[in-house]
């Protein structure tokens, strides 16, 4: 986006923005001491132990022989293997060009049956254990699970590259604020001014991100230009930061107009598990077509003048009757 394209200018009854507390978004395994021999003279307790730890091992050993030796993912069928017995998974076949890349000989298309079979028999935990994921997998189902898991990292929604900055909430947001120098507000009424010199010219991905903080969550606020069809369009959305199960909690209101004529658009916001492209695809937000944009800006339509207002609450449950009443923010 060019930066003079599109100026957003906070209201001035917004409150001071929060500090933010930049939290690394990796968390480390939890140490396993060593298991130390115990005194009794119990056998039957002696043989447990033993059994236990050798188990342990006898997974581990059997996990590494499933680690593929060119990418290190987990090996799923078809595994191949070379005529000396070294093995690959499907997808590093073709990039070593049918060469075994442990001893160069020819892969040919002789499938490991027997390590296929023997993945049948494990039991993993979750790859993100280590961001709290609890869950333990038969080997065969643990990679379904990982695309879907609710401990996965989050992509950074920042929309004005594609930034490969993965990590959890705390980190995603001081990674808006220090890298990407996002403007960061505090309170659920948000009221931008946005002002482009000349909106019959629109790039695609012209665009604005703004986050809120408010209900102790984060929102992130896009409002872009866009090409749809032959004309440009303007779009305003929210994205809540976190999973789609908890923004269904949240509602959102946004509103644009001038010359006695408004737009009002309510919806619930979109987790940033959707991407942001995927969102503004949808249409999922306030959308308002260029002359109808002009229109609300008044004065001679050669200068875009947007003023878009809203606010977020939070839906709470009626114990009496079960409906739905808004929660406000003061």
């Amino acid at each position: 986006m060019e930066l003079d394209s599109i100026e957003c200018v906070p209201s001035l009854d917004l409150t001071d923005e929060d500090e933010i507390h930049q939290h690394h978004h990796l968390h480390h395994f939890p140490s396993v001491s060593k298991p130390h021999a115990a005194t009794t003279t119990n056998n039957n307790n002696n043989n447990n132990h033993t059994n236990t730890v050798a188990s342990a091992f006898h997974t581990t050993s059997v996990h590494e022989l499933l680690e593929c030796p060119v990418c290190t993912n987990s090996m799923y069928p078809p595994i191949h293997q070379c005529h000396n017995g070294h093995t690959l998974c499907s997808t590093c076949k073709t990039r070593v060009h049918n060469r075994c890349p442990t001893c160069r000989q020819e892969l040919g298309d002789i499938r490991c049956l027997a390590l296929e079979k023997v993945a049948e028999s494990l039991e993993l935990p979750c790859k993100y254990m280590s961001l709290g994921c609890p869950e333990i997998f038969p080997y065969y189902s643990k990679l379904k699970h990982e695309t879907l898991c609710n401990f996965r990292p989050y992509n950074c929604p920042y929309a004005g590259s594609e930034c490969a900055i993965v990590g959890d909430i705390p980190y995603l947001v001081a990674h808006l604020r220090d890298d990407h120098k996002v403007d960061m507000h505090s309170g659920c009424t948000f009221n931008h001014r946005y002002v482009k010199s000349n909106p019959r010219e629109v790039e695609n991905a012209t665009w604005m991100l703004t986050v809120f903080h408010c209900f102790g969550q984060y929102f992130c606020l896009h409002f872009e230009a866009f090409q749809l069809g032959m004309a440009p369009v303007y779009m305003a959305f929210l994205r809540f930061m976190g999973d789609e199960t908890e923004a269904r909690n949240y509602s959102y209101s946004l509103e644009v107009g001038g010359n006695g004529r408004k737009l009002i658009w309510e919806g619930t916001p979109r987790s940033v598990r959707d991407s942001h492209r995927k969102v503004r695809d949808s249409h999922d937000g306030l959308i308002i077509q260029r002359n109808m944009a002009l229109f609300f800006s008044g004065g001679d339509r050669k200068e875009l003048k947007l003023r878009v207002t809203g606010r977020i609450w939070k839906e709470q449950q009626n114990p009496e009757g079960g409906a739905c009443i808004p929660n406000l923010c003061s």
